[in-house]
C-alpha cells in the first residue's frame, strides 16, 4: 500500500471519528436544550430517549426513575414497546438488569440470554446496555434511576463509546430529576404552608369573640398555637340571668390531631353548656361525647369550666387536671381553682364540681395553659407561673385586655426569638 493510500485511509478514518464525535456532541447539546426548556420531566424523558436511541441505534429503550417511598423503579419513558404493559421493578429484583445497575451504581452490558427478567422483556431484544442515572451531591453519588438500551440495529454490538455517551446523558438526566424533585418539594411545601395557614385561620374563627359575654362580663382572650394549628382553646357562654360560662382547655399534644379534639370539644360544649348551668354535669356530658375520640387518638384533655353567677355571688367550676386556674381578688390575693378530677381520657369516674364566693366588679378570673408559664428562653429557663401571676396582680384593676397584653408581653420578652414548644392560651374575665 502506497503512502498516498495510507494517507487517504487515515483521512477517511479521522473524518468518520470526527463525524461520530460531532453526533455525540450534538446529542449532548440537544439534550441540554431539551432539559432546559421542558417543565414536565416525563415529556423530557420521552424526547431524550428518542434522541439517545437514534444516535446509538437502539430499537428498544426505557428510562426508569426510582420512587423512594415504594422502593420501585418506575418506567417514565419507553421506546419500542407498549408503555402501558411496563410494570415497576423492585430494586432488589435479582433477575432484573436495571435493578442490579441501580444497586451497584455501575453500568452493565448484558449479553443475550443472561439476566432475562419478564418485567424487562417488552424493552429487551438481544443484549442490553444499562447505565445508572446519578446525582452527584456534596456527600457522594446518589442513584436516581436507570437507562436501558437494547436491540442494536444491524446486529452491531454496544461499545465502550456507547456506554460512555449514555453515561454522560444519564448525568444530565440525573440533574433534571433532582431539579424536578426539588421543584415538586418546593411546591408541596408552599401548598402545605398555605393549607396550614387556612387551617390556622379556620381554627381561630372557631374561638368566640370575648364580646359575646357582654354586658354580663368584660373578657379578653388570646391563643397562640405552637404550630399553625394546635390544641389550646377557650369558649365563652351566656347562660342567662347574668350568668357566664368560661372554658379553657389543653389537649395533650398539638398539631392536626389536637386541633381535631379541640374542634369536637368546642362543638360539643356549645350544646352541653346550654343544657345545664352545673359545670360538673356539663363536663360529664362532654366526656360522653368525646370518649371514643380520646381513646382512638390516645390523647387526653385537661380543662377548667367555670360558671359565674354574680347575682348569687357564686363561682362554680369543674377542673379536670388543669393547673393554671385562678381568681385574683381586689387585694391581689390569687386563689387557685384546684383540680377536682384527672384530665378527660385518663379517669373513669364522672367529673365532680366545686364552688367559691365571687365578688362582682373586683374579682378577676384568670385561666391559662402551661404553654404560657412553661415558655423557655434561649438558655432553656422556664418563665414560671409566679411571674405570670405577678403581672396579673400588678394589672388586676385594669381592663382584662390590658392584663392579657401584659402577660403576653412578658412571655414574648422572655422567649425572645425562641420558637414556642407548646400552644399558649389565656383568658381573663371580670363580671
Amino acid at each position: 500500500m502506497s503512502e498516498l493510500d495510507i494517507a487517504v485511509r487515515e483521512a477517511k478514518l479521522a473524518a468518520q471519528q470526527l463525524s461520530e464525535s460531532w453526533e455525540e456532541i450534538n446529542l449532548l447539546y440537544s439534550i441540554g436544550e431539551i432539559l432546559g426548556r421542558t417543565v414536565n420531566l416525563d415529556d423530557a424523558a420521552r424526547t431524550i430517549l428518542n434522541e439517545i436511541s437514534e444516535t446509538v441505534g437502539a430499537k428498544r429503550a426505557a428510562i426508569f426513575v426510582h420512587e423512594a417511598s415504594s422502593g420501585l423503579l418506575r418506567p417514565v419513558a419507553v421506546l419500542g414497546a407498549d408503555a402501558a404493559k411496563m410494570k415497576p421493578i423492585a430494586i432488589d429484583d435479582e433477575s432484573s438488569v436495571a435493578a442490579r445497575v441501580f444497586r451497584t451504581q455501575r453500568p452493565l452490558l448484558v449479553p443475550e440470554g443472561e439476566l432475562e427478567s419478564p418485567l424487562e422483556a417488552p424493552v429487551r431484544t438481544g443484549a442490553m446496555l444499562s447505565v445508572p442515572i446519578m446525582w452527584t451531591s456534596p456527600t457522594g453519588g446518589v442513584p436516581l434511576g436507570v437507562v436501558t438500551l437494547s436491540g442494536r440495529r444491524a446486529s452491531e454490538r454496544f461499545t465502550a463509546g456507547d456506554q460512555k455517551l449514555v453515561a454522560a446523558i444519564a448525568t444530565q438526566i440525573g440533574t433534571a430529576i433532582q431539579i424536578d424533585h426539588l421543584v415538586k418539594a418546593s411546591v408541596a411545601t408552599e401548598r402545605l404552608a398555605h393549607e396550614m395557614q387556612l387551617a390556622h385561620e379556620l381554627q381561630m374563627r372557631l374561638l368566640p369573640s370575648p364580646n359575646v359575654v357582654a354586658p354580663d362580663a368584660t373578657c379578653a382572650a388570646r391563643v397562640e398555637p405552637a404550630l399553625s394549628v394546635g390544641g389550646d382553646f377557650y369558649h365563652l357562654f351566656k347562660l342567662g340571668q347574668g350568668r357566664t360560662g368560661v372554658l379553657i382547655g389543653d389537649v395533650s399534644s398539638h398539631g392536626y390531631q389536637a386541633a381535631l379534639i379541640m374542634a369536637l370539644t368546642m362543638s360539643a360544649m356549645a350544646i352541653h353548656a346550654q343544657n345545664s348551668d352545673d359545670p360538673a354535669r356539663t363536663v360529664t356530658s362532654l366526656l360522653a361525647s368525646l370518649s371514643d375520640e380520646l381513646k382512638q387518638t390516645e390523647m387526653f384533655l385537661s380543662l377548667c369550666y367555670v360558671v359565674i353567677d354574680p347575682e348569687r355571688g357564686e363561682l362554680r367550676y369543674a377542673n379536670t387536671g388543669h393547673p393554671h386556674a385562678f381568681v385574683v381578688a381586689a387585694d391581689g390575693t390569687a386563689e387557685r381553682l384546684t383540680a377536682t378530677d384527672p384530665p378527660l381520657g385518663l379517669g373513669t369516674e364522672e367529673p365532680r364540681g366545686s364552688r367559691r364566693a365571687w365578688h362582682r366588679g373586683s374579682d378577676l378570673l384568670v385561666l391559662f395553659t402551661d404553654g404560657v408559664s412553661d415558655a423557655r428562653d434561649d438558655r432553656g429557663r422556664v418563665l414560671g407561673e409566679a411571674r405570670v401571676l405577678d403581672v396579673v396582680k400588678a394589672r388586676r384593676a385594669e381592663a382584662p385586655q390590658r392584663v392579657v397584653d401584659g402577660v403576653f408581653a412578658l412571655v414574648e420578652g422572655h422567649m425572645g426569638r425562641v420558637t414556642p414548644e407548646d400552644d399558649q392560651a389565656l383568658v381573663v374575665l371580670r363580671s
